[in-house]
């Protein structure tokens, strides 16, 4: 997950910085498209991933993945122009995507009784790596090639568990599972927390002017994903939701209103522990296939994490800044309707 974390914050750091644009040539809606290449690389790959895990198992997955985060990575760094960073920014995504859906379905198969702990704590290592990225932006992305390699390596040869329960490959298994109780409503909410979190990541540095703002976003997130492992072992999955959901719409205003630090903390803290513990509550709810059911819910979720940063680049930053707003609000009302069916599957 730290791998994932360079992977998804690299572009929008990177943007960050006059030179980058200016390498590229590209304005404000070309910016757009690069991430929506990079986020339908995401879609892409998870949409594929979640039936090869559980048919195959993780260490396919994760070997690979590394590998296309390499390519990806290469291409970014060397990119002259609008045309080459386009692909390189969808194989960038569609690496990142595999090592997102793997690493967590392995650790929500790993600690059935404590999903929502280990899920958060595995988010603390996305944000680590996405802070990383930001403050070292000139320096990391380098490194994050090594790493990235390294990874590949240490997948290709450590031992993983066996798959569980091997069934039939079919790339249509993510949509039969759609017909499960509730799955949709999980999906949806996570398609505005996906948005959320990739608007504010990927525009928050050309909004404000500052990478240390967007910095603050990320180190709010790694912050908040260590209190969420404590605060889900205590409370309810559905409270602590609400209560984040309600915490993002407020920091998301200040830091949309006032170009605010604090307001970037806080967002970075409320969105924090949705993801991970939404993840929770839905393989509490669907034991028995968690790669395809992760599959299907990151998909959904990631058709939000497409859609919002292009909008805000066709539409424009302020305008565009209000749909994290948006979404934060749908967010509690979701929670609310999973919080009144008990059904577990």
């Amino acid at each position: 997950m730290f791998l994932v974390g360079i992977t998804l914050a690299a572009l929008g750091a990177l943007f960050g910085l006059p030179e980058t644009r200016e390498r590229l040539h590209v304005d404000l809606a070309q910016q757009g498209d690069i991430f929506l290449a990079l986020y339908l690389g995401v879609f892409a790959s998870t949409i594929i991933v979640g039936p090869i895990i559980d048919s195959f198992g993780n260490k396919i997955v994760l070997t690979t993945s590394a590998a296309l985060v390499v390519a990806g990575l290469l291409g970014f760094s060397v990119a002259g122009s609008f045309l080459v960073a386009m692909p390189a920014a969808f194989i960038l995504g569609f690496g990142g995507g595999g090592l997102n859906t793997a690493s967590n379905a392995l650790v929500a198969d790993l600690y059935p009784g404590q999903r929502g702990t280990m899920l958060n704590l595995l988010g603390v290592f996305y944000g680590f790596g996405a802070v990383l990225i930001v403050v070292a932006s000139r320096y990391l992305l380098p490194v994050g090639i090594v790493l990235a390699a390294i990874c590949t390596i240490a997948y290709l040869l450590l031992p993983f568990p066996p798959v569980k329960e091997r069934v039939g490959f079919s790339l249509f298994a993510s949509v039969r599972a759609a017909k499960y109780p509730m799955v949709m409503t999980f999906a949806a909410l996570l398609f505005c927390e996906s948005g959320n979190e990739a608007a504010i990541g990927s525009w928050t540095s050309t909004y404000t002017g500052s990478n240390s703002i967007l910095a603050a976003y990320w180190g709010g997130l790694m912050i908040g994903r260590l209190l969420g492992a404590k605060l889900s072992a205590s409370i309810r999955k559905e409270r602590l939701i609400f209560a984040s959901g309600i915490g993002s719409a407020i920091g998301t205003v200040m830091l949309v209103t006032s170009k605010s630090l604090l307001g970037a903390v806080i967002v970075g803290l409320s969105f924090a522990a949705i993801y991970p513990t939404t993840l929770a509550m839905a393989a509490d709810r669907y034991q028995r296939l968690a790669g395809t059911i992760f599959g299907l819910l990151f998909a959904v979720g990631l058709l939000g994490a497409m859609a919002f940063p292009w909008a805000i680049g066709q539409v424009g930053l302020r305008a565009g800044m209000m749909l994290p707003v948006i979404g934060a609000i749908v967010i509690v009302v979701l929670v609310f309707v999973i919080s009144t069916h008990k059904g577990e599957r």
